[in-house]
């Protein structure tokens, strides 16, 4: 439920009325936006008197929220939320772009990566430094040694980096780390997500390998009742019947997240399609529908990656992805 307060109400009055919602039990959120603030009621509402509330002269009017998401609802929120690291932002009318080798393997790879990357125009350095993996043989990641060298490339180059997060225990680890990802499998950990409401962080969520988008906002709804509201989406594909990629990119969900939530949403057509041709096609179609930013793998040798190099483009191959996005950009937004 929310209530839209009259124009030029002042603040004490605002105040007073949060007060008194909350003294009936209820969270309350409020949005100031250009035009108009809104009071989010968050719980159970049942037991509130609607006439009580629509009587009172502050409120214009009152209006009930039938989606189970709140403080990810665009009604609860007007206006895009903007997430701003190191100067750089995502949403609002921000773009930027997340890049970076799957894993992190060694010092030289990594570094060279991100001075490749940022001279591209990448805003930000993405490197799994704990990798989940389908087999236990695979290659897990560097853990610790692998946010160290993130952090070390960060210094050199000035870019927030992201980084992917597996379980709760390594919080710790990540005391640095510019942005945290809760990966496609972890998007239901809800303890995980729980913790991460905790924190004064932006926190990346990928969508499930099934989830659908009312499943993806209830996970970012789980981060923000914590009252960590630093979120950014992500669509990365999802399961289908179809074998011809990866996964089956869903670019609808991009103006479709838009009109539901006030978050940034950002593309990953490198784990969505799984083949490093195909993702430059899909980046520029994001880029046309309206994404907030792209998240795209670069490797320095992707045929000898520890994982993942079928995905990942070569710098050469991302500064033209980068080019072309700008462009497209150039015209949608003229």
């Amino acid at each position: 439920m929310i209530a839209i307060i009259r124009p030029d109400v002042e603040q004490q009055k605002i105040d007073s009325l949060c007060d008194w919602l909350r003294s009936r039990g209820l969270g309350v959120h409020v949005a100031v936006g250009e035009f108009q603030t809104i009071v989010g009621l968050i719980g159970d509402t049942t037991a509130l008197d609607i006439g009580l509330l629509e009587g009172l002269d502050i409120v214009e009017r009152v209006q009930r929220i039938s989606e189970p998401f709140k403080s990810a609802n665009r009604k609860f929120h007007p206006d895009d939320t903007v997430i701003e690291v190191g100067g750089v932002k995502l949403g609002g009318g921000n773009f930027a772009m997340i890049a970076g080798p799957c894993s992190v393997e060694n010092r030289n790879q990594i570094l060279q990566v991100a001075r490749s990357v940022k001279e591209s125009g990448a805003g930000f350095l993405r490197g799994g430094a704990f990798k989940p993996r389908t087999s236990p043989y695979d290659f897990q990641g560097l853990a610790a040694e692998g946010i160290d060298l993130l952090l070390e490339a960060k210094r050199e180059t000035g870019m927030p980096i992201v980084t992917e997060i597996m379980s709760a225990h390594h919080l710790p680890l990540f005391e640095h780390v510019d942005v945290i990802q809760v990966g496609a499998r972890n998007i239901q950990n809800f303890e995980l997500l729980k913790e991460l409401g905790h924190i004064d962080k932006p926190i990346l969520l990928k969508r499930g390998i099934a989830g659908t988008l009312k499943e993806l906002l209830m996970s970012a709804e789980y981060v923000m009742a914590g009252g960590n509201e630093k979120i950014i989406l992500c669509e990365r594909g999802i399961r289908s019947y179809e074998t011809a990629t990866r996964n089956t990119l869903d670019l609808s969900a991009v103006p479709v997240l838009h009109e539901l939530s006030h978050l940034p949403v950002v593309v990953d057509p490198s784990h969505a399609t799984g083949v490093a041709r195909l993702v430059r096609p899909m980046a520029l179609a994001a880029a046309a529908a309206g994404a907030d930013g792209l998240m795209i793998e670069v490797h320095n040798d992707p045929r000898n990656a520890l994982c993942d190099g079928a995905q990942s483009l070569t710098p050469e191959e991302f500064a033209d992805v980068a080019r072309r996005v700008r462009e497209i950009r150039s015209i949608i937004h003229d």
